[in-house]
Parts: C-alpha cells; structure tokens; sequence
C-alpha cells in the first residue's frame, strides 16, 4: 500500500504525537527526561506526491490532553503522583495555560521532497503566538511516516521549568516526534 494523491485524516487512530524534553543545570542527574504524549490532535494531509508544493499538513492539539508516558533517568524512578503533578504544570500559566490556549495548532507553508524523505515548514501556534517550524520526515513506502522537529520552549512565551531554585530545569529546546501509520482517506476510498 503506497502513499498516493489524495486527502488523509490525522489523529490518535492514525498515528503518535510525542513531546520530548531534556534536562539542564546542575541537579540534572535528580530530573528525568520526559517523554509527552499528546491524546487529543486531529489533522489532515493534502498529499500530491509528483507536486509536493501543492501538498499541505494541519494539525491541532489539545493541550489538555498532554499526558506524561515515560520519565528516564533521575535519582528516583518516575511516580504516578509526579505524573500527575507535572500535567498540572503543563496547564500552568507559566507553561501552556491550557484555559485560556486550549489548543495549539500547526499549519503548513510549504513542503518539499518525496514521501521517503522530506521536509514541512509551517507555521505553529502556541498561547496565541505563531513562529515558523521545520518539520524533518520520512516515509517507508507502506503510510508509515516518521518526523521530527526541534521547538525552543522561549520562542513562544513558555518558562522551562525549574527547580531547586534552578539548579534543575528542563532545557529549552524539545524535540516533537511522530509516527503516522495506517493513514485514513478523508476523500473516500481508493
């Protein structure tokens, strides 16, 4: 089943969303690296494999549904209490203020390359502001893509968390992961 000319749904019966973050400063050792999945997105893809200029991505999150899957490293392994207190930050002001910025959005400006390798630039929201991303991906041949891209937490508004008195934080950059397999068409069957 290859990749071919069409419209395809987004979402968690189609694929991951994952958010992954590192730590910095001094009391590096004591954190963990987290590993984020968000629950709630949907999306589509305008593919037009011979023309990929005239293809399109947009997704949009539900920062709500942000939920901590894995924390590596640290002194300690990673509790469900800490779980459920780090999906309490991530709501925070600080962070996302997940009341007032209920989503954060992703919309595509340009795309180029080949289903096997190829590269989205677009643009993403988050807490109200827009800065400009380039998504990294490639594709197997068989609906299965994989990318990636590096955000700096700072571009749009959000503190890195802290602790003890800063002498553990996490880093600013994160890297957004995902794996899309088995994609759904959205303009009716092959």
């Amino acid at each position: 089943m290859t990749l071919t000319d069409g419209r395809y749904r987004l979402g968690p019966s189609t694929g991951r969303l994952l958010i992954k973050t590192g730590r910095a400063g001094l009391g590096r050792r004591a954190g963990h690296d987290l590993t984020i999945e968000a629950t709630r997105w949907s999306g589509e893809a305008v593919v037009a494999v011979s023309a990929p200029d005239r293809s399109s991505v947009r997704v949009t999150i539900e920062t709500a549904s942000l939920e901590v899957r894995e924390g590596a490293g640290g002194l300690k392994p990673l509790t469900d209490a800490d779980r459920a207190e780090i999906k309490r930050t991530l709501g925070d002001k600080a962070l996302l203020h997940t009341a007032e910025h209920p989503t954060i959005t992703f919309r595509s400006t340009g795309i180029a390359g080949t289903p096997q390798s190829f590269e989205i630039t677009g643009d993403l929201t988050i807490k109200g502001r827009t800065h400009p991303v380039t998504v990294h991906g490639k594709g197997n041949g068989d609906r299965l893509l994989r990318g990636w891209a590096t955000v700096t937490q700072s571009t749009w508004g959000i503190k890195p968390y802290t602790a003890f008195l800063g002498a553990l934080r996490l880093a600013d950059e994160v890297r957004v992961e995902f794996e899309v397999a088995g994609l759904e068409r959205a303009d009716g069957p092959e």
